[in-house]
């Protein structure tokens, strides 16, 4: 653990092993965080709080430019640590730890995004807000993105004067440790930062402790209502992004090559295994053609382990994850759909033993089905078929969830269309991943988010900020009395 500055090792006798999913070699043990150990976190934080508070947001804002730049010094042992313990290729580990890099460059801003409002609203009378941190705050992360999602959350809470208690998955812990290493390479206070480790023993204490002021979470539907309900019920701020459904609607007059290349990276990359995944495609009259050619360019891709040259998707985290997704598979098969491209039992002839399901198409799903129903997180794309636009529409707006949602087309009134009547919180118009950069906010809605303030940006900001409002006299006539008086008094 990293507790108050240290790296700890923990007393507890409850380890889990984190494995290779290439290999399934061991590469390491996470503890569960003894009672004791979380209280010392926890402790630690509460007390760095006061001393943090009242360091200069410029002091702050140097912090961030500091660790910005040892992040990216450190690019290839994050990513190489990101391959080993989830699967990644490097290319896409790579890109895990410069989306979570640009939040923290997006922290340098900080001074912009702190300031308040003024107004004089009387006579002598100003009322104007400035922006103070809560205090200790929680981050618990998902296993996809062990550098960018932590990334998502300690350095806005820090960058805004708080202190944070982080846990990483338990599945791939690597990535955190290294970058809390390097905060205190850069000097961020003792105990401003700590890591805690475990799964639901962990979870309900940070979610219970009166001394955290705010919880973050990005994970699955079941864990996070439960963070989200236990955090709110013990009167805490709560964000909480959760599953996805991405939908992306192709019309017969997109422009077909880049419409193709472009689903093709955004629903097997990372192995499926990210939230804006594109998992069902749409396509409307003519263009369900076009499914052949999404096999094609699907089945050209290169299953391997993630430090192999030319690797396009590497495994799925866990056998369980696996064993998950092929079920989903079949369930389709079983509910009279098609599986025009097959990835279960994929050979990898370097790893016997990895967790690798080969990219897959579904096509002629329907609503009804399992497989379109449920988030598969993996290397698999659903397509689906209707006759108009509004029929798209209306298919996607009846999905529950609400990250995102692309439409791809050479029609600027289809695509304004789209862009009015879409319900998802994110957008792409011929872009297959709408994630916003930092200066925005990651806006996924419906069943997607729990919560009303949004990740990072300044939405971010607002999240692990509260308004103080002051409303001060300063009488005119008191600096006036003040003045001395050298002449004889006379009357009047």
């Amino acid at each position: 653990m990293f507790i108050n500055g240290e790296f700890v090792e923990s007393q507890t006798g409850d380890w889990m092993e984190i494995r290779n999913p290439a290999t399934q070699q061991v590469v390491s043990r996470v503890p569960q965080s003894t009672t004791k150990e979380l209280e010392e976190a926890v402790h630690s934080a509460q007390l760095a709080f006061a001393a943090w508070k009242r360091t200069s947001i410029l002091s702050r804002q140097r912090k961030m430019l500091d660790l910005q730049h040892a992040i990216r010094a450190n690019m290839d042992t994050l990513a190489r640590s990101i391959v080993e313990e989830q699967g990644k290729v490097l290319s896409d580990a790579k890109g895990d730890v410069m989306r979570g890099l640009q939040v923290v460059e997006d922290m340098a801003n900080i001074t912009n995004y702190m300031q308040g409002s003024k107004l004089e609203v009387s006579a002598d009378m100003d009322t104007y807000t400035v922006r103070e941190p809560l205090g200790v705050v929680a981050g618990i992360c998902p296993f996809n993105f062990p550098a960018r999602l932590p990334l998502w959350m300690f350095p806005v809470a820090l960058a805004t004067g708080n202190t944070c208690v982080l846990k990483p998955s338990e599945r791939d812990p690597g990535a955190a440790m290294i970058l809390a290493q390097l905060c205190k390479d850069v000097g961020i206070p003792d105990g401003v930062l700590n890591i805690v480790h475990g799964a639901h023993q962990t979870v309900d204490f940070l979610t219970a402790d009166p001394r955290i002021r705010a919880v973050s979470f990005v994970g699955g539907d079941r864990a996070g209502k439960h963070i989200y309900e236990r955090s709110t019920q013990h009167g805490k701020r709560c964000q909480a992004n959760l599953g996805a459904k991405n939908h992306a609607i192709v019309l017969p007059d997109a422009n077909k090559e880049h419409a193709l290349n472009a689903i093709t990276g955004a629903a097997f990359g990372a192995a499926g295994q990210r939230c804006m995944a594109l998992s069902v495609v749409v396509l409307v009259g003519d263009a369900g053609a076009w499914v052949d050619e999404i096999v094609e360019r699907a089945r050209a891709l290169r299953v391997d382990g993630g430090l192999e040259p030319d690797a396009d998707l590497g495994p799925m985290i866990t056998r369980d994850a696996l064993a998950r997704a092929e079920q989903l598979v079949q369930s389709a098969i079983d509910d009279g759909a098609q599986v025009v491209l097959d990835g279960r039992g994929v050979h990898v002839p370097k790893y016997p033993n990895g967790n690798f399901l080969g990219p897959t198409v579904i096509d002629h799903a329907t609503p009804s089905m399992r497989c379109y129903q449920q988030e598969i997180f993996g290397p698999v794309l659903t397509c689906v078929r209707v006759s108009t636009l509004d029929e798209a529409l209306e298919l996607v707006n009846n999905n529950r969830y609400g990250n995102g949602a692309s439409i791809f087309t050479r029609s600027g009134a289809c695509a304004r269309k789209f862009q009015s009547e879409i319900g998802a919180g994110q957008v792409g118009l011929n872009v297959p991943i709408p994630v916003p950069l930092p200066m925005f906010s990651f806006t996924g809605n419906r069943a997607s988010f729990l919560g009303d303030t949004n990740f990072y940006g300044r939405s971010g900001v607002n999240f692990y900020t509260q308004l103080k409002t002051i409303t001060s006299l300063w009488r005119k006539q008191d600096a006036d009395d003040r003045q001395a008086a050298v002449h004889m008094p006379t009357l009047h």
